[in-house]
């Protein structure tokens, strides 16, 4: 099963895995249970995990990587219910996350889908396209680092448009072909 065709939907609890996409809504799997189901879009709202992304004390970091620090940690997974054990063992495993910003029902949800996550085998690395839209970055750096080069100038300015002509004159109105009114039928008595 792959990272990126695992969304979490609104007012459902769990993962699902897309199956397919409508207009209309989505047929997603859970990964709970394994069912499969219609979600209509206009009740729920989609969100992709690799698209989801965690507040640190610099720049936010993609989902992906909090998971990743949480597979290589051998400590336990703490107690959801336990919001001290929760913040202590995040604040160990990812000291940059900003505590201030990321609340306690957060952290519940991230370990919670780690768990889903593991028991599904799901490995944690985001697709090719999640990837290279993390790469501007990159991109901009080069573009910032290119020589610069002047835009040659326009030698004739593009005229300026008129004005709305002036309104019609007598003549001109006359010349015009008048519209007749349509005629009524006749009713015969």
């Amino acid at each position: 099963m792959e990272y990126g065709k695992i969304i979490a939907v609104t007012g459902l609890s769990g993962l699902f895995e897309l199956v397919s996409s409508k207009n209309d809504g989505a047929i997603v799997r859970s990964l709970d249970d394994k069912t499969t189901r219609f979600v209509a879009s206009r009740v729920h709202n989609f969100s992709h995990l690799e698209s989801i992304e965690v507040y640190t004390v610099s720049d936010n970091v993609n989902l992906v990587e909090v998971f990743q620090a949480m597979e290589k940690n051998t400590k336990a997974l703490p107690d959801v219910k336990d919001a001290k054990a929760l913040k202590a063992y995040f604040q160990e495993i990812f000291p940059e996350l900003d505590q201030e910003r990321v609340y306690t029902s957060d952290m519940k949800k991230m370990v919670k889908w780690f768990e889903v996550l593991k028991n599904n085998e799901v490995a944690f690395k985001l697709s090719q396209a999640a990837e290279d839209a993390g790469a501007p970055e990159e991109e901009e750096a080069e573009v910032a680092a290119a020589p610069e080069v002047e835009a040659p100038k326009a030698e004739k300015k593009a005229p300026k448009k008129k004005k709305a002509e002036e309104p019609a004159t007598a003549e001109a109105e006359a010349e015009a072909p008048k519209k007749k009114a349509p005629r009524k039928k006749k009713t015969e008595e």
